[in-house]
């Protein structure tokens, strides 16, 4: 290999404020994981989420750690800035999810029937948790666009939107494969066809921007992304009509909570669910058109 005349080792990238909290990020989440796995436990698909987002963040966290500080991230076909856009945002989503739930499942006062040793170390995972959201939180908010500056589309506010707008769909796929009854109704169906096409088409959109293949389509990929988000926006609003009305009007639901229904396993808690969670992502895609007019894209950063 040849040399290129520059350094080997790249030391802003663990010097700089952006690099800085990328160590906090590493060194956070491999304490996280550590102290469940050491003593504090983990069980059910709630504590094994939570050990997934751990140790899926970390191992990412260290991969792009490595890459900048050696330089191979050159080497790679991704578009690195908006790889690191969104997975930053991604992170700290999957991030304060997991703060959330691991002590609202696994955490409690006294000391009886898991002894107090455990207790503690449950305790002391969910603080560190909590403290892996805010280094996440803090890398988006150090590499978000800036008014007038050039950057990745993924690190502008649409992109971030964008990344959001998925995880929201997520929440919303597990609650209609939770007895969510969703195939009662055509209508009904209508709505999980909706999620799934803003889904895979938003899902699209954020592939094609972080592998910068953008400029390689045969048509204009951000007259592209306008359109299809002024289209979602229409069907979300669609389904914000539909959904509520299937499921709560007494001609087709239960506008109440059944008194028989056992909790976690009551289709009206999922129905209930979904349907605040379609209003959050109408109103994100709503945000995402108005900012979608103020950008333009760069795809090779």
């Amino acid at each position: 290999m040849e040399s290129t005349g520059g350094p080997y080792l790249n030391i802003a990238a663990v010097t700089s404020p952006v690099g800085i909290a990328r160590l906090l990020q590493m060194t956070f989440g491999c304490t996280t994981f550590s102290l469940v796995a050491h003593q504090g436990g983990f069980s059910a698909a709630y504590g094994t989420f939570c050990m997934f987002v751990w140790t899926f963040c970390f191992a990412i966290t260290v991969f792009i750690i490595a890459c900048e500080f050696t330089h191979l991230h050159s080497c790679l076909s991704l578009s690195w800035g908006n790889f690191t856009a969104a997975f930053a945002m991604l992170a700290t989503l999957m991030s304060i999810t997991a703060a959330v739930i691991y002590p609202l499942y696994f955490v409690q006062v006294g000391c009886y029937p898991i002894g107090c040793e455990v207790r503690d170390f449950r305790i002391a995972a969910s603080v560190f948790a909590g403290l892996l959201f805010v280094a996440y939180a803090t890398e988006v908010f150090l590499t978000r666009a800036k008014p007038g500056q050039v950057t990745s589309y993924m690190a502008t506010i649409s992109g971030l939107l964008k990344i959001v707008q998925a995880f929201v769909a997520c929440i919303i796929f597990g609650a209609l494969v939770n007895d969510s009854q969703y195939g009662k109704y055509v209508a009904t169906q209508w709505c999980v066809a909706v999620y799934s096409f803003c889904f895979v088409v938003t899902v699209v959109v954020v592939a094609f921007n972080v592998t910068g293949k953008t400029a390689l389509l045969w048509f204009p990929f951000e007259r592209f992304v306008v359109i299809y988000t002024f289209g979602a926006v229409l069907l979300y609003m669609s389904a914000a009509v539909i959904w509520p009305v299937f499921c709560f009007d007494s001609k087709y639901g239960s506008p109440r909570r059944p008194g028989l229904c056992a909790k976690g396993k009551c289709p009206w808690d999922s129905q209930l669910v979904i349907a605040i969670f379609t209003y959050v992502n109408l109103l994100l895609y709503v945000l995402d058109l108005a900012y979608s007019q103020r950008i333009r894209f760069v795809s090779h950063l």
